[in-house]
């Protein structure tokens, strides 16, 4: 999958992370750190620079082999760091991955999460032709569980000690979204794509 692409409704944009992004997302994730570190393990106090620069760097390699596919999402009018979203755990035959999702503290409660999910869940459909993504959001993160719902994700159960929390296993939420999707869509001649949800 060519990295010269991203995905847009005109308010966020999602597109591929660049080296240049080692500082926004390091500054993102430092202010985070109250929010997040219960439910990203990553995202812990002692944090670093370098573990943004790694993070990178492993998506390069990620997306060449088809293994992962992890996005920034910018505001589309400014270019601000907003967060991150991706498909990772990606399966063959049946076609199934794992959609993830967050942003930073000072950029929650706009629409963002909700809005990079339908973005990213699109492209996950539509252009690497899944026919199944889930979310597994921890049982006590209302807020990421939310985000779900308001994708238009179906709440199918609760698995047990899926996921960690402080170091410990903790239950979580399996949700799902599957075909068919049908944003419609427009690709520019610049290489880039335009997915706008119905209901922008």
């Amino acid at each position: 999958m060519d990295r010269n692409i991203s995905l847009t409704n005109g308010i966020i944009t999602l597109r591929p992370y660049r080296d240049e992004d080692a500082d926004s997302l390091f500054e993102a994730a430092r202010e985070s750190i109250p929010e997040m570190t219960p439910w990203m393990p990553w995202c812990h106090r002692d944090y670093s620079i370098q573990e943004s620069r790694d993070w990178i760097t492993s998506c390069f390699g990620n997306w060449d082999q088809g293994s992962a596919y992890g996005f920034a999402i910018t505001d589309t009018s400014t270019g601000r760091y907003l967060g991150g979203c991706g498909l990772n755990g990606i399966h063959k035959e049946p076609d199934i991955a794992n959609l993830g999702y967050w942003v930073r503290t000072s950029a929650t409660r706009k629409g963002v999460a909700t809005a990079a999910t339908l973005l990213l869940a699109d492209f996950g459909i539509n252009e690497l032709k899944l026919k199944r993504i889930e979310i597994i959001v921890d049982i006590d993160n209302k807020a990421s569980q939310q985000v779900a719902e308001k994708s238009g994700a179906t709440r199918e159960g609760i698995l047990r000690n899926r996921v960690t929390r402080y170091g410990e296993p903790a239950d979580a939420v399996m949700f799902s979204l599957i075909p068919p999707l049908s944003f419609p869509r427009r690709r520019e001649s610049t290489g880039t794509e335009r997915i706008k949800p119905e209901n922008e």
